[in-house]
């Protein structure tokens, strides 16, 4: 759709700025490849996701990450939002995918995802989130 000048000056979800206009609805950036220099944009729809790949994962639990291969708690992946019921399941080495029960919006790469007791309080850890699912 047009040139810009990098993808440091876009993050996920962003809608103002883009220089797009003269459409029905607004445009939103959807994802952004450093590698390939492309900010890729399309509806708030396409923000929504509801698998998030997790790397570097912390365990703080009780009981050992591997010990079940899927574990029901709740997720951070947005600083300014509540935790969303999710299901976390183990990979090999220090990695897991979160299964969110509903839908995110804005979920980016870089972004922290914390692991809590479901409905509590408690930190069962985290990790980074590599890219979207």
């Amino acid at each position: 759709l047009g040139r810009h000048d990098g993808v440091i000056h876009y993050t996920i979800g962003q809608r103002r700025g883009l220089g797009i206009g003269g459409l029905e609805e607004p445009l939103h950036v959807v994802r952004l490849d450093p590698e390939t220099r492309q900010v890729v944009v399309g509806p708030k729809a396409a923000l929504a996701t509801r698998r998030v790949p997790v790397a570097q994962v912390n365990w703080l639990g009780d009981t050992p990450l591997g010990a079940r291969s899927e574990w029901p708690l709740s997720v951070r992946v947005r600083s300014t939002r509540p935790p969303r019921e999710a299901i976390l399941r183990p990979l090999d080495g220090n990695r897991a995918e979160v299964e969110l029960l509903n839908p995110e919006e804005g979920v980016a790469p870089g972004q922290a995802c914390v692991f809590y007791e479901t409905g509590g309080t408690r930190v069962l850890g985290g990790g980074w989130i590599t890219r979207r699912a």
